[in-house]
């Protein structure tokens, strides 16, 4: 018999897909398909925005980072919203008038159809692995709270996550992902957080609890909040799950302050997530498995049925960043990978991008069944972007010195780099962004320096 958590679960998914298949109608053009036909005005593309960019990682990795650090858990996602806001006041209004279908489509109009071969490679490899981290998160959630066995729960979500995508596009992806932003919202910062600290003894209960450190913004250690910047906030700046969302933006004044407000969510967000790890920390036995703690802390907290409330709201997180990598990935592989490979100057089909998109949405699902640590898959998606990309795109804007060869070089040598150093070092080490991005900033800048420069 089906539980009251359950009940509230599966009418949240068959809501989102009715939802998703309804923007069916709307997906006519290729740019309806994959940028809403540039039209979304300010509180859907913030909202929509917003719901894209805190997923799997922010949620699940955040209580997880507060469970073991404490309030200093929060910079993760703190370098999120810093993102935000600086893309939106700094890169929106270069980029948004260009009318862009992907981010690394910029490399190919700055410097050469053979750098943006190279840097759509690196985009749908990041993005894919950020639906296989959401992907992960998913089946954690709900395993712990409503029993569902992790290989079951993946296909479940992801089902629905796929199906939505590939019939109804950006359309379906901002119908649903404002439904999530609310939901979320709700759930997470209405419901969680409070009865967190009220079932850890209110602050004062969380004080006697905790140790010291736990109220320490610095406890993470300082070498760890650097490897978060150099990450996420570099990371957030060129990624093309982001700029997707940018693009669907009606105009400049909606693109660059929903960057803003959206980056001020992120960091409340941020504080809520480290917030209620902290809590669960105060009453909950040691876990052998942090990455549980989100969950462990929603079924000690909540009765029946506000689980299922809970859990709809980290599904919402979740599958609206995951929806949205799926179609990024599928939008980079064809726009930057493919039709330059053809030598061709057209734009992909509708029909072309739902087959992409469906293959790459169950490739992500065998991948997800494979791995199971969260920070770590979220740690090489954003090595990889990172560390391959980010001085090569940021130049393409900023500085006109730049040349073609010095830019597929350094995508090419850093992104070579930073996989060999995740071979040597391990996912969990810093040490391949830095690798990365030192050798991606000395190839381009020198070779640059010595070469041509073409102009945008």
């Amino acid at each position: 018999m089906m539980t009251l958590d359950q009940f509230v679960l599966a009418a949240y998914l068959i809501g989102i897909l009715i939802v998703g298949i309804w923007s069916q109608r709307k997906a006519k053009t290729q740019e309806d398909f994959l940028v809403a036909g540039r039209s979304v005005g300010p509180i859907l593309y913030s909202g929509t925005l917003a719901a894209v960019i805190l997923g799997g990682g922010s949620t699940v990795g955040g209580v997880k980072l507060g469970y073991v650090y404490g309030i200093s858990g929060m910079w993760l996602v703190f370098m999120y919203g810093l993102g935000m806001i600086v893309m939106g006041v700094v890169l929106v209004p270069r980029i948004l008038k260009l009318k862009l279908f992907t981010i690394t489509e910029l490399l190919g109009r700055r410097y050469s159809p053979a750098s943006r071969i190279a840097g759509g490679v690196v985009m749908a490899a990041y993005d894919l692995m950020i639906v296989v981290t959401g992907t992960i998160a998913v089946g954690a959630v709900m395993e712990v709270i409503v029993g569902i066995p992790r290989t079951p729960a993946i296909l479940m979500s992801s089902g629905v996550t796929v199906v939505y995508s590939v019939f109804g596009g950006m359309w379906a992806l901002t119908a649903t992902d404002i439904v999530q932003f609310v939901i979320k919202t709700i759930g997470i910062l209405m419901v969680l957080l409070p009865a967190a600290i009220y079932h850890a003894g209110g602050f004062a209960g969380m004080h006697a609890h905790l140790p010291p450190e736990f109220f320490s913004l610095t406890h993470i250690g300082g070498s760890k909040i650097l490897a978060f910047f150099t990450l996420y906030f570099f990371g957030i700046l060129i990624g093309q799950d982001g700029w997707q969302r940018v693009f669907t933006g009606r105009s400049l004044k909606v693109a660059r302050n929903g960057g803003i407000y959206v980056g001020i969510y992120c960091m409340v967000y941020a504080i809520a997530g480290a917030t209620i790890g902290a809590a669960g920390h105060a009453f909950l036995p040691p876990l052998a498995d942090p990455d549980l703690a989100f969950a462990t802390i929603v079924n000690a907290v909540l009765p029946a049925g506000m689980r299922g409330l809970v859990l709809a709201a980290s599904l919402a997180a979740i599958m609206s960043t995951c929806s949205a990598c799926l179609l990024a990935s599928a939008t980079v592989l064809i726009e930057d990978v493919y039709f330059p490979l053809r030598k061709s100057t057209s734009i992909g089909s509708v029909n072309l991008t739902r087959v992409v998109t469906l293959l790459l949405g169950i490739a992500a699902t065998v991948a997800a069944c494979e791995t199971d640590d969260v920070i770590a898959a979220l740690t090489v998606a954003y090595d990889l972007l990172a560390g391959a990309l980010f001085v090569p795109v940021i130049g393409a804007i900023l500085w006109p010195r730049g040349t073609s060869s010095a830019a597929l070089t350094s995508i090419s040598v850093s992104g070579i780099a930073v996989l060999v150093m995740l071979f040597v070092k391990g996912m969990n080490s810093d040490a391949p962004i830095y690798v990365g991005l030192g050798l991606s900033l000395m190839i381009f800048v020198s070779m640059s320096l010595l070469g041509k420069p073409r102009n945008l």
